[in-house]
Order: structure tokens, then C-alpha cells, then sequence
């Protein structure tokens, strides 16, 4: 949007103390004993999460909307309401051992900006939104990022009601029963533009001593589950030369995958996080072992690249060594460039505020990767400490938590517009 900005906010800087604050006062909701949080999606847990962060919207004046699917969009109204709302959000589902920050940092982030603006009373043009997306980590309910998705039209809404948790009970049922099914159809609700900011997940910006990441968009992912088969023997009495051993010919192919990914270096990713082996006894050769294989890369290009090499690699293993050797897809993400307005607005926004700054990309999803099919999306990445996520320990500095969210705000206005 090309607006004319008609009020000075060079000075406007969010309060990082109240961000602070909120975020530690949420994180006591479903809080661990190790310091971090357990608050699973549509869980009693979640419902009072989400109550306290609606509450706090209405207290900043703002209007709250829930869709079908529960995602809630939260509005501070613009002077052209006609135009499509900045929109900002993540989520405040956690993993079941999750930290303080990751998802909710996204959503109190906005939260702030909406106070920031308040409180110096600057108006925008378009409104400004603040988003929190269902079931964005998918530890108790398949697929992942099911709000974002359905919201942008990945999977049906009738898709992501029937999935059923560990204990059989439903997206659909849950939603009812804590109360945040709303009228609005899923994506029936236009953007303007999507920032979402966050812990980087990773180690990279720590080790270059960096406050800001601009995110220049998400890697793709592959994911394959390998099953090699062989024959189970005794340990004992069958001579080496003679064995049809699953777990050997898979390790080979295990550690191609990670020679792989070295090969496709900044962006390669290769990562077998699951192996299951039968019959798993200490004194049988393995007869069938199946494994997970994680694939990611900065292209889809590059993405399919890999898994060909590998593919190829585990071909020939099977050839050489006579055993049978099956890989299948399970899931395949595509990458997601990120728009070059939004990438420049946080550039910008990092530079003006005198924050270092790098490009970046994230080797994990977030719903920006659904948002970015509908509307110019960025996002914007702090560090983390030791580049830990998805666990209890996860931790990272207020002076980066305040700057992230400073670069947000001013992100935001250029896009939004100031009155």
C-alpha cells in the first residue's frame, strides 16, 4: 500500500516491560515445573489462554471475531475501514513440553503494537490486526498449522473437524466444548499484508551476535518414511558374510541422508529423527527396520534434488546388498518465498531502529507460510538462547523480545499507513 504518512513515529518504541510482563503472566497458564509450558490445543488450558488474550484485546479496544475453526482475529479499527487490515498473529497452542515464547510472543507482540499505538494516539489508515491461529503445533491434533491451513484453503474445515486425538475425541467436539467455534467462515476475512515475528528456533543468529533476522521464507520439507527388509537370524551362529541384515544396509542410507544435506549447504537439511527396528532383541540380526527422513531446503528445486540423491543412493544399496528397500512420501511442504515488500519493510524498520540485522530463513513452518498464499507476508526472527524451541528450557533475552517487537510496529505502520 502506498500511503502518505502524515504523522512522525521515528520516536515510537513499544513498552518492552508490559510485553514482558504479558508474556510471563500467560505463561502461567499450563506452566511446567521445569519453567516452561504445557497448554495444548482446545485443552481447558488453551480456552483459558485464549480468554485472557481476547480480554486483553478488549481492554486495548479492540474487536474480537472467531472463526469456524476458532482462529481469532483481533481489530483495532483504522480510519479507512474499507481497507484490507495489517495483520499480525501466531499462536498460543504450546508443545506438551513448550516454552514461554515460541507462538506466543507472535501474538502478544501484536498486542502490543495495538497499546504502542494507543498510547502515543496514532491512527492508522488501515486497520491493524492481531491473530491467533488454532492448533498451529499439531502435538495433539493432525495436520499442523490446521487453523492457518484451513484459513487459506490447504484442507477443508470438514478435514481438520474430524481429526481425533489420542484419546478419540475431535477438533470439532473440543472447539464446542470450550467454546470457540465462531460464525466466520474460514477465510472469509481479507489481509492487506501478514508480519509475524519469532524466537528464531535455531542457533544461527546467537552465533552471529544478531538481533534481528529478516526472514526471507521458509524451507521447504519433504518427509519419507524408508522401510528395509531383511531377514532376522541369531547373532550367534549366523557368519557375517552370510547376514541379511536390515539394520546395517539402513544405517548406510541413514547417513546419506545426512551426507546430503552437507552437500546442499547454506540451506540443506537431512534428519532421521525415527527408526523403529524388528524384532529389536539383543541377540537377533534385525529382519526389518523402518525410519524417518526429513528433507529441507531454500528450493523446491533443491528439496527434490536431495531426495533424488537419496533416493538413488538407497537404490543402490539395495541392489549391492540384495534386500528389499521401499521409500514413500509422507508429507511434502513447498517453500515459501516471502514478499519483497514486507522483507524490505522489516529490513528497513531493523536499519531505522539501529538493531543489527541479517537475512534469514526459517527451517521451520509457522502460519506465515499459509498466510503468504493469500496476502505480501514477512516475518521477523529474534534470537533465541542456544537456539533452543520445543522444550521447557527455552529462553530468550527481554532486550531482544522489546526489538523484535519495535521492528514490528514500524514494519506495520509503513504497510498500515499513519493518519
Amino acid at each position: 500500500m502506498n500511503t502518505q504518512v502524515a504523522t512522525d513515529t521515528t520516536t515510537a518504541r513499544i513498552n518492552g516491560d508490559r510485553l514482558w510482563a504479558s508474556l510471563m503472566e500467560l505463561a502461567k497458564i499450563g506452566a511446567t515445573p521445569k519453567g516452561g509450558v504445557c497448554r495444548l490445543t482446545l485443552t481447558d488450558l488453551d480456552k483459558q489462554g485464549r480468554d485472557l488474550v481476547t480480554g486483553w484485546a478488549r481492554e486495548a479496544g479492540m474487536t474480537v471475531t472467531i472463526d469456524k475453526i476458532g482462529n481469532g482475529f483481533m481489530r483495532r479499527a483504522g480510519r479507512n475501514n474499507s481497507l484490507p487490515p495489517i495483520m499480525t498473529g501466531s499462536h498460543i497452542d504450546t508443545q506438551p513440553t513448550g516454552g514461554k515464547f515460541d507462538g506466543n510472543y507472535g501474538v502478544l507482540a501484536g498486542i502490543e503494537v495495538v497499546r504502542t499505538l494507543n498510547d502515543l494516539g496514532i491512527e492508522t489508515e488501515a486497520p491493524i490486526e492481531v491473530a491467533f491461529w488454532t492448533n498451529e503445533e499439531g502435538s495433539r491434533f493432525v495436520p499442523v498449522m490446521m487453523g492457518s491451513g484451513v484459513f487459506a484453503k490447504a484442507f477443508t474445515l470438514e478435514h481438520a473437524y474430524a481429526a481425533l486425538d489420542t484419546e478419540g475425541k475431535s477438533v470439532k467436539g473440543e472447539l464446542e466444548r470450550i467454546g470457540y467455534i465462531g460464525p466466520q467462515e474460514p477465510g472469509d476475512h481479507p489481509i492487506g499484508a501478514y508480519f509475524e515475528t519469532h524466537i528464531e528456533q535455531g542457533p544461527v543468529l546467537e552465533d552471529a551476535d544478531v538481533t534481528i533476522g529478516v526472514v526471507q521464507g521458509v524451507l521447504g520439507i519433504r518427509w519419507f518414511d524408508c522401510t528395509v527388509t531383511g531377514m532376522e537370524a541369531h547373532a550367534g551362529p549366523t557368519p557375517m558374510a552370510l547376514r541379511k541384515d536390515a539394520l546395517q544396509i539402513s544405517t548406510r542410507i541413514m547417513q546419506e541422508v545426512v551426507a546430503c544435506a552437507m552437500r546442499h549447504q547454506p540451506h540443506g537439511r537431512g534428519t532421521v529423527g525415527m527408526v523403529q527396528v524388528f524384532p529389536n532383541s539383543r541377540n537377533v540380526i534385525p529382519g526389518r527396520v523402518k525410519f524417518s527422513i526429513d528433507l529441507r531446503n531454500a528450493t523446491d528445486a533443491l528439496v527434490d534434488q536431495m531426495a533424488d540423491e537419496v533416493k538413488a543412493y538407497a537404490m543402490k544399496a539395495a541392489k549391492d546388498s540384495g534386500l528389499d528397500v521401499k521409500i514413500e512420501m509422507v508429507s511434502s511442504y513447498p517453500a515459501q518465498v516471502f514478499h519483497s515488500d514486507c522483507v524490505d519493510a522489516v529490513g528497513r524498520a531493523a536499519k531505522k531502529l539501529g538493531y543489527s540485522n541479517m537475512p534469514a530463513v526459517s527451517g521451520a513452518g509457522h502460519d506465515a507460510v499459509y498466510m503468504a498464499r493469500l496476502a505480501p507476508s514477512g516475518m521477523i526472527f529474534i534470537p533465541c538462547k542456544d537456539g533452543i524451541s520445543h522444550n521447557e528450557i527455552e529462553d530468550a533475552k527481554p532486550e531482544h523480545i522489546t526489538a523484535g517487537c519495535n521492528v514490528l510496529l514500524h514494519a506495520m505502520l509503513e504497510r498500515a499507513g499513519v493518519v
